[in-house]
């Protein structure tokens, strides 16, 4: 994208929005940001409101969406279970509605589309580490299955809508991503023990903490999604997104003891239903098509994300 284009990021408001607005701005874009603020804040993209070319408007993705754009970022679901599983049918109407609107629209404005899946597609993996030809372990009927069958079949729509219409889909699957502006109650792992640790609360664990995790700070997650979006290859993904470095939970939970400087004790808790016990992505395809690898160390990207969540305590 090196003209000025017209660029609609639904979920514009979020985590991961508000950074893609950030970015997409700088490299001289206009931006339309889209969001309903059901797990979305204002706080989030506060600072942009007075940039002359960025818009913000309060709009429920289930419903269609009439505007003239160029590049489509379909960001819009929440992703957090405590935030999912909140409104489990409204989440997978999110996934759905949202994508059949969104690439609706594309269709009809001739945009490329940027859908956010999830690496929740993988489900609990019997493969490891994932390559996006696995086909997933996941339960159609749990308590994830409105994000996780939502988020596949929105998979479903974007190749379908690529091949029946011809749409320049680009999907990318999303593994653990962390950093500013992260929600502190979305109980995620990262934004639970960073909060727990600042008040030296006990950080809670559920199992025995050997499960595994992948995390990719924000920023590297931002540069490969808009890469796969500028790539002029005809090619829809899907493409793993996320850090190949795997941690399990007790060393995230030690290191943020450690950075915090903070007294708390560690607590273990029943693992919940369908959580998968472990999780990396296999970047090789994104490092091919988009010359592309996470550059930012877990312990540096913790470091700033700390400094935000300060803030909350």
């Amino acid at each position: 994208m090196h003209l000025r284009t017209r660029v609609l990021v639904t979920g514009g408001a979020g985590f991961l929005g508000s950074h893609l607005c950030e970015r997409l701005l700088e490299a001289g874009h206009d931006v339309l940001c889209v969001d309903n603020f059901f797990t979305g804040a204002k706080d989030n993209i506060a600072h942009l409101l007075g940039h002359p070319h960025f818009e913000l408007m309060r709009h429920d993705v289930t419903f269609p969406l009439y505007v003239e754009v160029d590049r489509i970022f379909n960001l819009a679901c929440p992703a957090s279970p405590i935030h999912y599983q909140q409104n489990p049918v409204q989440t997978t109407k999110t996934s759905v509605h949202g994508a059949i609107n969104m690439l609706g629209l594309a269709k009809r404005t001739r945009a490329r589309i940027f859908h956010a899946s999830t690496s929740e597609v993988y489900g609990d993996p019997i493969v490891h580490p994932q390559q996006e030809a696995y086909w997933g372990n996941v339960n159609p009927i749990g308590p994830r299955a409105c994000y996780d069958e939502g988020k596949r079949c929105a998979e479903t729509l974007c190749l379908d809508y690529y091949r029946q219409f011809g749409v320049a889909v680009r999907v990318g699957r999303i593994f653990n991503t962390y950093g500013p502006r992260m929600h502190p109650n979305d109980g995620r792992v990262v934004s639970n023990f960073i909060m727990q640790a600042l008040r030296d609360e006990p950080i809670t664990i559920y199992g025995d903490g050997r499960q595994t995790r992948s995390f990719c700070y924000v920023d590297d997650l931002i540069e490969a999604m808009t890469r796969f979006v500028d790539l002029d290859e005809d090619f829809p993904g899907p493409m793993n997104m996320g850090n190949p470095s795997e941690f399990t939970i007790m060393d995230l939970a030690r290191m943020v003891i450690e950075m915090t400087g903070s007294r708390s004790e560690l607590v273990h808790r029943r693992l919940p239903t369908d959580d998968p016990v472990q999780r990396k992505p296999d970047i090789a395809l994104a490092r091919r098509k988009l010359d592309w690898e996470p550059r930012v160390p877990l312990r540096d990207g913790l470091a700033t994300t700390i400094d935000y969540f300060r803030g909350f305590v």
